[in-house]
């Protein structure tokens, strides 16, 4: 049984790891970079971790829970057109904010590991999963209320709005610059809006 003290170190360490392997890669973050940036010692990672790739497992569950789990409320209340938008206004600024730089965690994790390591590209690919689930609530309450044209696949345009999404960073850390990211966001939103039946807005 951990204890709290123990559950708090062990949150440290997977916490530090996560930071260090996002900004120099899993391949460039050694346990001994991460014993320094969590300030504990090499016996205390390898009482939570058998290994750096369980280690690394840990930091995807984090990631997972800090992207998509903090989005997760916002998502499932993206229930119009009006807070697409807002949505997608919140997502440039923030990459404003952080000089673009670093893009989605979850895809940084997802270029290096997919085709390494089958059960972390495993993980990865259910915390998609369920990032595209909450996506789809909000498409789906929209659905509810009639407000999509008979025959729409919500569960496609979630597809294609986090899809867009993770190439709108990629390409938006790459460029530095937040043309590539707003501009993805607004076509596919406004593509999602030509399935309802309101009249879609004048640009």
């Amino acid at each position: 049984m951990v204890t709290p003290k123990g559950r708090a170190t062990r949150d440290r360490i997977v916490a530090a790891a996560a930071t260090l392997m996002n900004a120099q890669g899993v391949a460039g973050t050694s346990t001994e970079d991460v014993q320094a940036a969590a300030d504990v010692s090499a016996s205390q990672i390898y009482h939570y971790f058998g290994d750096k790739r369980s280690l690394t497992r840990a930091v995807i569950e984090y990631q997972t829970d800090t992207i998509v789990g903090t989005q997760e409320t916002l998502l499932t209340r993206l229930d119009d057109l009006d807070a697409l938008r807002a949505w997608a206004e919140l997502i440039v600024a923030f990459q404003r904010n952080g000089g673009y730089r670093g893009g989605c965690p979850l895809g940084t994790l997802a270029s290096e590991l997919a085709e390494r390591d089958a059960d972390a590209r495993e993980d990865l690919a259910a915390g998609y999963r369920r990032w595209q689930r909450a996506i789809r609530t909000g498409l789906g309450a929209m659905a509810d209320r009639g407000e999509f044209l008979p025959g729409t696949d919500i569960d496609s345009l979630a597809t294609a709005l986090l899809t867009t999404l993770q190439g709108g960073l990629l390409l938006t850390k790459t460029l530095r610059d937040p043309e590539p990211l707003e501009t993805a966001l607004n076509t596919m939103i406004g593509h999602i809006e030509s399935f309802t039946t309101a009249k879609p807005r004048r640009s």
